[in-house]
């Protein structure tokens, strides 16, 4: 199995000398959807928000940006109360426990976070309770009675979440009281038909109860102005684009932001005591909040609009909270707030033809992956490289398995490999050659090639196209093997042509370190590897490469192996260990072809003997 490569650790906690926004230069700040803290995220979970929002702070800071990447756990809400239920323990308790396991989750699938907070924090809660009274001085909040289900059985309303039921709009039957899985749409518990408590199952009642409303429809005019423009200029995926579009053509209406519960920030003004802001509100208050648990100089990156670009990473099911209510409490507040520029959404991540089910045993989790044995730079190129941009993707062992075998080992691991070894043998002893020697072997069209791709993964990161920017990698090292095929890089040329060979390895050595440093917002620890094989510094995400990073007389390091081969039997073990519909059928099969011998067994011990003799 492969040999797992050393594991770098993210930051977890904030850094002794924050960064921070320069004057006059381009600045990024980076959010990942603050995931639930009440479950271990799967596969689907990381591509979709975490992972994607880790490629894209890696590459700014390989091309020099000042750039922050903020994440954290969403811990307030009725999840966290649900869950707390059912492992019989108090929502704090809950919280602490699941932060700890989440942290793990993204350290061993080395995700590079500035920091990883948590919104149960005195800072949320001072922030939260800021932009609320803002907002309800200004005139965007209003006080409305609402009827709300309520439970007879253990006497309390039910938040959204604890309400589950039929969706009116697809009729599927598992929608949650604030939104259907299904079709996507935003409901409110008592628009479910059929409704049940998930708690105890019972059908509940109606009952009046006083809320605070955040006006939306009063702040339409100033959202859809500001959608227009930002989803232009900072060039949003376009399925946010689409379930914006559709949100404002619908027409925005005041939607509530206090609940009927206790495990969530306390509501800022008399008569609600017993109440809590609605979790949806103030989790995107969080990005801001675990900021400045990174730096107390926090405003600098969220009130500085004019330096400061906001790329956020996010599954589809979020998008109205990001691109709506968010921007829209940030514009009622009347306050100067950096808002997003960038929209990054993708599409669902399945398994196997299904779904990812903890409950049912069924698909990969963070905290299973490395059970595999399989590095985590692998797990990460495969997801990155079937990200859903633009239509739902599948995880599949057979591709998981030959994406390894097939691209990585026989791709870049052999290209790498082989000019590594060369170096090393007796024609060089280590030592780079002097490979300027002679201007007939200064491979201009192979350079001008490898530099046209090198702009074409660079507008392809810029504009957040991962898997296009990974498959740019791929040719650019499939170019490399076709240099050394072409120029016959072997012990003969070494021999009899010694200033072309010299040449060959300072043009191959040299796009090893360029490799290193476009591959290692993918994959960092293969980065790391191919840098301590050449001995040099990790290279910069260049404009224009010139092939000269490694210079002649430079002592290179032993070749290792980046990546090893994976059974391809292995398959159908992991499909049987973490759950498959396909596993499921061969064993279904399995069983029928035993069932068939078993009967035929029977029938012949039990047939007469003079028509088993015949």
């Amino acid at each position: 199995m492969a040999e797992e490569l050393g594991s770098a650790s993210p930051s977890l906690c904030p850094s002794p000398s924050p960064v921070l926004p320069q004057a006059g230069k381009r600045n990024i700040l980076i959010t990942s959807a603050l995931p639930y803290v009440n479950n271990v995220p799967h596969l689907g979970n990381l591509i979709g928000s975490v992972l994607s929002a880790d490629v894209f702070s890696r590459y700014c800071k390989g091309r020099g940006l000042k750039a922050l990447y903020v994440c954290g756990t969403d811990e307030y809400g009725t999840t966290s109360e649900t869950r707390a239920l059912v492992e019989n323990c108090t929502p704090q308790e809950l919280c602490d426990k699941y932060h700890v396991i989440h942290a793990a989750v993204y350290k061993w699938f080395n995700i590079g976070f500035d920091i990883f907070g948590r919104t149960t924090t005195n800072l949320q809660t001072d922030i939260t309770r800021d932009i609320f009274l803002k907002l309800n001085r200004n005139g965007f909040l209003k006080e409305r009675m609402t009827t709300q289900l309520y439970c007879e059985r253990h006497h309390s309303f039910l938040a959204d979440r604890l309400v589950e039921g039929e969706c009116p709009f697809c009729s599927f039957v598992d929608a949650r009281g604030d939104q259907c899985d299904s079709c996507g749409r935003l409901l409110d518990p008592t628009d479910l038909k059929k409704s049940r408590c998930k708690i105890d199952g019972t059908t509940p009642v109606t009952k009046d109860t006083k809320h605070i409303f955040l006006e939306l429809d009063k702040l339409q005019p100033e959202i859809e102005s500001f959608f227009q423009h930002s989803a232009t200029k900072g060039a949003w995926s376009s399925n946010g684009k689409e379930i914006t579009t559709a949100w404002l053509k619908e027409g925005l209406k005041p939607r509530s932001i206090t609940r009927d519960m206790k495990w969530g920030t306390e509501v800022p003004l008399p008569g609600y005591e017993d109440k809590v802001i609605y979790p949806w509100f103030d989790a995107c208050i969080g990005y801001m909040s675990i900021t400045a648990q990174y730096t107390d100089q926090w405003e600098k990156w969220w009130r500085n609009p004019e330096e400061v670009q906001l790329y956020q990473f996010i599954g589809k099911d979020n998008v109205a909270f990001h691109s709506v209510i968010f921007p829209g409490t940030q514009i009622g507040t009347r306050d100067t707030f950096t808002k997003i520029h960038h929209l990054s959404t993708t599409e669902y991540l399945t398994y196997e033809g299904g779904k990812f089910s903890k409950s049912r045993g069924v698909g990969v989790f963070g905290d299973s992956a490395q059970q595999t044995g399989v590095p985590s730079d692998v797990w990460r190129y495969y997801l990155l490289s079937h990200r859903p941009e633009t239509s739902d993707s599948e995880f599949n062992w057979d591709t998981f398995i030959a994406s390894n075998n097939n691209l990585l080992l026989k791709n870049l691991g052999n290209y790498v490999s082989r000019v590594v070894k060369f170096v090393n043998s007796k024609n060089f002893n280590n030592v780079m050659p002097n490979y300027a020697e002679s201007a007939e072997y200064s491979f201009e069209t192979s350079k001008d090639e490898i530099n046209t791709l090198l702009a074409e993964y660079n507008q392809a990161m810029d504009a957040v196209k991962f898997r296009a920017g990974l498959s740019i990698i791929l040719q650019m090292s499939q170019k490399g093997n076709t240099f050394l095929q072409s120029n016959g890089l072997d012990n003969k040329l070494a021999e009899n042509d010694p200033i072309k060979c010299a040449a060959v390895i300072g043009f191959a050595i040299n796009l090893i370190h360029l490799l290193a440093s476009i591959i290692a917002p993918f994959m960092p620890e293969t980065a790391n590897s191919m840098n301590t094989m050449l001995c040099a510094e990790p290279l910069p995400i260049l404009d224009h490469w010139a092939a000269d990073s490694i210079k002649p007389g430079h002592e290179i390091g032993k070749a290792v192996y980046l990546f090893s081969l994976i059974n391809p039997e292995k398959g159908q073990e992991w499909r049987e260990m973490f759950g498959s519909e396909e596993a499921k059928k061969v064993k279904e099969e399995e069983a029928k072809r035993k069932a068939v011998k078993k009967a035929a067994k029977r029938a012949a011990e039990s047939a007469p003997k003079e028509a088993v003799e015949e």
